[in-house]
Parts: C-alpha cells; sequence; structure tokens
C-alpha cells in the first residue's frame, strides 16, 4: 500500500491517473487539509519521500528566468517551509523505518543545511544519514537536485 499525500487534490488525482497508466492501483490518495492527516499515520510508514517545495534552482536550464524573480524573503518561508515539513512528516516513519527528503533545488541552506537542522531537533534525533547526493545540472546535463537518505533508529527493545 501505498499513500501519497498533497495540500493540492489537483496533483494527487494527476498522481492517480498516471499511476493508474502505468499499471499501479496500490496507491491511496489523502489531501492534507488538517494536522489530523498527519497524526493518524504516526509511526505508521516503512519509508516516506518528501518532495519538499524548493526555490526550484536547479531547474535553472528549463527555466532561466527563475532566479530573476527569487525574493530573499521567499527563500526565507520556503526554508521555514522545508523544516516545518521535515519536523511533521519525519513523525509517520516507524522505528526501522527511512525517509528521503529531496529538493530540486541546489542551496545548501534547502539541502545540507536544512538535513543538519533538522537533526539537532528532537523529531530529528532519531535519524541519521545513510546517504545523500547533490546533482549539479552542470555536471550531470540533467536538472540539478539534492537527496538524503535517513534511517530511523529501532525502538530498544
Amino acid at each position: 500500500q501505498l499513500i501519497a499525500l498533497d495540500i493540492y487534490g489537483n496533483k494527487l488525482k494527476e498522481l492517480k491517473r498516471r499511476a493508474r497508466r502505468a499499471g499501479a492501483f496500490n496507491i491511496e490518495t489523502r489531501v492534507i487539509d488538517s494536522t489530523k492527516v498527519i497524526k493518524k499515520l504516526h509511526n505508521s510508514a516503512d519509508r516516506v519521500l518528501i518532495d519538499a517545495p524548493c526555490t526550484g534552482l536547479g531547474v535553472l536550464s528549463r527555466n532561466p528566468d527563475a532566479k530573476w524573480k527569487l525574493q530573499p524573503d521567499f527563500v526565507e518561508k520556503i526554508q521555514s517551509t522545508q523544516q516545518s515539513i521535515l519536523k511533521d512528516y519525519s513523525k509517520i516513519v516507524k522505528p526501522g523505518g527511512k525517509m528521503v527528503y529531496a529538493t530540486c533545488s541546489i542551496l545548501p541552506s534547502e539541502n545540507q543545511e536544512q538535513i543538519k537542522k533538522f537533526l539537532k531537533t528532537e523529531e530529528g534525533s532519531d535519524f541519521s544519514i545513510e546517504k545523500q547526493k547533490t546533482v549539479l545540472s552542470s555536471e550531470s546535463g540533467y536538472d540539478g537536485f539534492y537527496m538524503c537518505l535517513m534511517a530511523k533508529k529501532e525502538d530498544k527493545k
């Protein structure tokens, strides 16, 4: 069973449509319209993928005007949102589970620094980094992005 969560119902409908076209029928979608959606899932998931909202600076090759539209207050707001998402959604991961944090940004402040900050919080204290990677479009020829795989400690028995 795969549960997909988003604050935008139209994104979930599109996900479900694409999944059916690919032959995947085990996806349940839920719109995040209150904190109850997350609380009901605490300590229930083997795996969590956070595709965090970001500045999108990794996709500049496809959208070069984006860099001129960025305002400092937007960057600060998005980083605050990213940290909140990490703290809230990490609670879904059950002990022994894994979580991936990913962005289409190449800014360390949205990536490595977010993870460092998260690991120092109460919510992040049970997690450790297994792998992380930044892909730069200038080196790969693809969009730039960041991903970090973290593991949550097993419960002590």
